[in-house]
């Protein structure tokens, strides 16, 4: 039985070892359980053994969660992969929206839905299947690997940095994989060449002491919800497009690999609409362009969060403050410091009223982009190509993963192959999170693939 032969036919097992992570809650966010992450990472290092990697450990740094390693380093000569994963996930959101519980893991129609079930547990399950599937076979693997898999990436990888200054030789290869993104859609096999930064800022507006009685005291008292509802409402214009001034100034035109795969996939608004879930009616924002350009090479802006009182706790009073959470996705190439700091200057100069403002920014991390051209994503374009039975696109993506730049310029610009499980209906980050089965041994098979190609070279 070759590689993969056994990947297909031990494709069950895979999936349980799936379900085992996905029953850890391993939330990273602050507040909840450290001893979870704690817990994961015992699971995940027991995986790696289990597929065969050496000299596998949990790597602590001090004030981050735990990161764990495994390498698998007999392949003289050949080239070394460093495959990358993280086991944290984010919080489950409005636990009665889930048709399942978040962590314990359900098959229907042909999805296996969890936290952490695609995003990204998928992309440790890849990693480990593929190596094991060469090891219980062939007993060696074609290419040397390392594998790191992250613990605080839903966080912002705030220590990712120092992580890699202390263990940057154990850590140094040739090509970097990174099992953290999604595909175009269902079943088509995609390459990631570029993601949106990520700048994030928390508002907070407050006008008194404490709240008071709306009946007794509303009228003179400036409500502080409205002043920050106010602020936030002069961030778009009337088409939904960003209204910072100099906010479009720094964008870089779309290379000639993402226009010709622009015109192959033939994206639409109707399958945005369907992709998205939007209701009948609701108008497209950001003018007459292909929304995946939208969402992808185009800067965007939301509001995560936003608080006073509550729905469940509403009494009849003014509020004392207001709250929000600002995101801005940027894209190559804007300056994160720099749009950090236009977003301040512009809340600042919306101030209504005398209320008193406070701005706390969270992170300011960049974009990524890299050329999809050379041997090595040519022979990652087969081995998907060949996994998946159609063409590979190479197109940009939405979201950020702040790991790739640095680990890339820390291994001296090695080439960064950004795959994943994901697909438009996978809902990572909110309820019902899903990975699709089918695109999951897909995605395994083409890792098994990518070893034997980039063995070769």
């Amino acid at each position: 039985m070759n590689p993969s032969q056994y990947a297909q036919s031990h494709f069950d097992d895979f999936i349980d070892e799936l379900k085992r992570l996905v029953r850890v809650p391993s939330i990273s966010f602050p507040g909840f359980p450290k001893e979870e992450m704690d817990r994961s990472a015992q699971a995940v290092a027991a995986l790696l053994r289990e597929s065969g990697l050496e000299n596998v450990q949990v790597l602590l740094f001090e004030g981050g969660n735990p990161y764990v390693y495994g390498d698998w380093l007999h392949a003289e000569g050949k080239p070394t992969l460093v495959l990358y994963a993280h086991h944290d996930v984010q919080p489950v959101g409005r636990e009665e929206l889930w048709q399942s519980k978040p962590f314990e893991p359900e098959e229907r129609n042909g999805r296996l839905y969890g936290r952490g079930a695609a995003d990204d547990k998928a992309g440790i399950i890849v990693h480990t299947s593929a190596i094991s599937s060469y090891l219980r076979t062939m007993g060696k693997l074609p290419v040397n690997v390392k594998v790191i898999i992250e613990g605080e990436e839903e966080v912002g990888s705030s220590n990712l940095i120092p992580f890699l200054q202390k263990y940057s030789q154990k850590l140094a290869g040739d090509v970097i994989v990174i099992t953290d993104s999604g595909n175009f859609d269902t079943g088509v096999p995609t390459i990631t060449t570029s993601l949106r930064g990520h700048i994030a800022l928390e508002v907070e507006v407050k006008v008194m002491k404490g709240s008071l009685h709306s009946g007794t005291w509303g009228g003179p008292i400036p409500d502080p919800v409205m002043a920050l509802s106010k602020m936030i409402a002069t961030l778009v214009d009337k088409e939904g497009r960003v209204a910072i001034p100099g906010f479009y100034d720094d964008l870089r035109p779309l290379n000639e690999v993402e226009k010709q795969s622009m015109q192959l996939l033939g994206y639409s608004d109707e399958i945005f609409r369907k992709q998205a879930g939007l209701f009948p009616g609701v108008q497209l924002l950001g003018g007459d362009i292909n929304p995946w350009l939208k969402k992808t090479r185009l800067p965007s802006i939301a509001i995560y969060a936003f608080q006073a009182s509550s729905r469940k706790n509403a009494g009849n009073i003014v509020n004392d403050s207001a709250w929000c959470k600002i995101g801005i996705r940027i894209v190559p190439d804007m300056d994160p410091k720099k749009v950090m700091k236009q977003l301040q200057d512009f809340l600042l100069k919306q101030v209504p009223w005398g209320v008193h403002v406070d701005l706390k920014p969270l992170s300011a991390d960049t974009w990524w982009m890299t050329d999809p051209q050379g041997p090595v994503f040519e022979k990652a374009r087969r081995a998907l190509t060949k996994a998946y039975g159609k063409p590979t696109v190479a197109i940009g993506e939405g979201g950020a993963i702040p790991f790739i730049r640095p680990f890339s310029e820390l291994l001296g610009g090695a080439p960064a192959l950004l795959i994943g499980v994901e697909d438009p209906y996978t809902n990572a980050h909110a309820e019902n999170e899903s990975v699709h089965l089918g695109d999951l041994k897909k995605a395994i098979l083409s890792a098994v693939y990518l070893y034997e190609e980039l063995g070769e070279q």
